[in-house]
């Protein structure tokens, strides 16, 4: 097994993961998890013997927390078989680990861990089952499991009494900090104040503080010692301060349930994945959190900035870290699955083209027979484009084209619809042209149809038998559309169809025609 779950932040990942280790203990197997952090090793170690209190099952951690000595003593039980699961950071990827007989490897936080630790892996996943957890997979990755060169599953099930988190994009403004975190501490909560950079992060809390005088203020990063750290994240924890100034430190998997306002600072500097799961931090109880992303005042923000700010903006609804992905990988591309690069540009080699060759290798190599679908062509007198006034940017246009050209059910028409409306504004008629030929398209694959084409006055709608025309359906379109349509029996039967006087009025014919219709295909 080589899984990928896909869940959105506080779904339940962490409880599968519990239940595949539990499984692989009783079949006698060690259990291996590999975390991004200390902090997070530590937070699962805490889970697990919790969980495993009542059980014979030994649970221990590797990770900067543990001295010399103890991981010394980690490791040389590990060969032995003497413990069952080990938590750990990096360091259960070292060359000195050996397992007596390791059955699962459960990789918490994916997208955290770079190509290089992923080809360590390698070496200790060959003949083992390994399951990967992650509420925004990196491009590549997810483009891997939609390819089919991954198993991957879904978590869409929100826990109950759950709330979407509020999201602002703002300028930075002394204000905003003060209100937010005034409303929060009202309220008997807590709030992480997200600032990436050590160098001057005391600076930043200084001005926290200065700016409200009655807020308990501590800060936290990782080049703090092991023991420094630890005391101040129980202390949080306990409540003990309010306000936390920290680095992205946080971002994985830290789950305070009293901590339900977010500031994150100079948030157009951060990953899209990387803002979605710092938001993730807040917002796991049955009360309303806030999120607000905080770029500098007069800062011209880039392409890209603006992109993930709307985009973490845009997917604000329970379970949008898969849909956050999605835009990641349309942003970023979908990078070289053999090679290092997590993300690039594989259109530059037509993206297309390269999904269909690769599920095409996939299949083959599994054994599976290919479908075959033929292409309807589609060549209508109509003006149907995306105009420079509505999308400038060359990019943005061939993504959108590329979008509608990828259309396969008639769910995506109202989706591509509203996103084109909330990004760009209202549709000119020529873009409202080219969707309704991507829905003509639709429609007429589940039709037993050769091509649809204009003819001085006339669409021709050519099928390649007439296997499937109902005759009765002929004789009720032409009641419905007297003197409009003809119909010509053949071996490959045409469907006669009068233009318009406007493209909107034809289109619009011709897709109430083909769902008249309905004949599927090889039904």
């Amino acid at each position: 097994m080589d899984r990928l779950l896909c869940g959105d932040v506080g779904y339940g990942k962490t409880e599968v993961a519990i239940r595949a280790a539990f499984k692989a203990v009783m079949d006698q197997k060690q259990v291996a998890i590999l975390v991004p952090t200390t902090i997070l090793a530590q937070q699962h170690l805490n889970t697990f013997i919790e969980r495993f209190a009542d059980y014979p099952i030994n649970v221990e951690m590797l990770s900067r927390f543990r001295t010399a000595k103890e991981q010394k003593k980690i490791i040389n039980d590990l060969k032995k078989g003497l413990i069952d699961i080990v938590i750990g950071t990096h360091r259960i990827l070292s060359s000195d680990i050996q397992f007596k007989d390791l059955g699962i490897l459960i990789v918490d936080e994916e997208q955290r861990f770079g190509v290089k630790h992923k080809e360590k892996l390698k070496e200790i996943k060959k003949n083992i089952d390994v399951l990967t957890l992650t509420a925004t997979p990196i491009p590549r990755t997810l483009h891997m499991s939609l390819v089919g060169v991954r198993d991957m599953s879904l978590i869409e099930t929100p826990p109950e009494n759950r709330y979407p988190i509020r999201t602002y994009v703002r300028e930075y403004s002394p204000g905003i900090i003060k209100e937010a975190i005034q409303r929060e501490i009202n309220r008997g909560g807590q709030v992480y104040f997200v600032h990436n950079r050590v160098a001057d992060i005391d600076k930043v809390a200084s001005k926290i503080k200065k700016i409200l005088p009655e807020a308990d203020v501590m800060t936290a990063h990782g080049q703090m010692s092991e023991s420094k750290l630890e005391q101040i994240m129980l202390s949080f924890l306990e409540g003990k301060y309010n306000v936390l100034v920290c680095t992205t430190i946080i971002e994985t998997g830290l789950d305070i349930s009293n901590v339900n306002t977010i500031i994150i600072d100079d948030a157009d500097n951060m990953g899209l994945s990387q803002l979605y799961q710092l938001r993730g931090r807040v917002g796991r109880t049955n009360r309303v959190a806030y999120s607000y992303l905080l770029y500098q005042q007069d800062r011209v923000l880039s392409e890209v900035a603006q992109k993930r700010l709307q985009a973490i903006k845009e997917f604000t609804n329970l379970g949008s870290g898969f849909k956050i992905a999605m835009r990641d990988l349309e942003i970023r591309g979908a990078g070289n699955i053999l090679g290092p690069n997590q993300h690039g540009h594989i259109e530059a080699i037509g993206f297309s083209l390269y999904c269909k060759l690769l599920e095409q290798a996939i299949k083959e190599l599994r054994g599976q027979e290919e479908e075959k679908e033929e292409e309807i062509n589609i060549d209508l007198d109509v003006d149907a484009y995306i105009t420079e006034e509505y999308i400038p940017d060359s990019r943005q246009k061939i993504e959108i084209y590329k979008k509608i050209s990828g259309i396969t059910g008639l769910d995506d028409i109202e989706d591509i619809k509203d996103e084109l409306k909330d990004r760009f504004g209202d549709l000119p008629q020529s873009v409202i042209n080219l969707i309704s030929i991507g829905e003509i398209k639709v429609l007429a694959s589940n039709l037993d149809i050769q091509s649809i084409k204009s003819k001085k006055k006339f669409i021709l709608i050519k099928f390649n038998s007439a296997n499937n025309l109902s005759g009765q359906k002929i004789i009720e379109l032409s009641s419905k559309y007297e003197n409009k349509i003809g119909f010509r029996s053949s071996k490959e039967p045409v469907l006669k169809v009068k233009a318009a006087k406007t493209s909107k009025e034809t289109l619009n014919t011709l897709i109430q025609i083909l769902k008249s219709l309905n004949i599927p295909k090889n039904s």
